[in-house]
């Protein structure tokens, strides 16, 4: 099983997802699971995460220093199972791309997978403080858990 985590930039909400997800599927021993991300848009490829997720990351244990943005490109539906999306402007730039609709089938939100509400973002913390990064971190926390429970 392979799972691509997606936002804009690739540098706060997707990387803290990624980093989330394999520490929950690391403390329940399932390391048959991959989990990587990448971003709609090319502003900060190659880039490090900013500097607040890495610091709320560090500050609940996880390590997402050495990661390196990177961005949503077609041949990655062919390379993950289930692609998650951060909000409704990156689902719209990943559906877009796919061709068919069993590529269009593997593209969800995040927060679908707990939320009752459909569709809901997983709200951008680029232009806020450091409460916003906790906020989304939780948020994350709380749905990668379920889902690493599920998988």
């Amino acid at each position: 099983m392979k799972i691509l985590m997606v936002c804009l930039g690739n540098i706060c909400r997707s990387p803290l997802a990624e980093g989330i997800l394999n520490n929950e599927l690391t403390l329940l021993g399932k390391k048959h699971i991959v989990v990587q991300s990448a971003g709609t848009a090319s502003f900060h490829v190659g880039e490090h995460p900013d500097n607040r997720a890495i610091k709320i990351a560090k500050k609940h244990n996880i390590d997402i220093s050495k990661h390196k943005a990177q961005m949503f490109k077609h041949k990655m539906f062919e390379n993950f199972d289930r692609i998650y999306v951060m909000d409704k402007s990156n689902y719209y730039d990943v559906i877009t791309l796919s061709k068919n609709e069993i590529e269009a089938s593997k593209v969800d939100f995040l927060l679908n997978f707990t939320n009752k509400c459909p569709n809901q973002d997983v709200i951008d913390p680029w232009y806020g403080n450091e409460n916003d990064f906790e906020k989304v971190f939780t948020q994350l926390e709380n749905v990668c858990s379920e889902l690493a429970r599920s998988l």
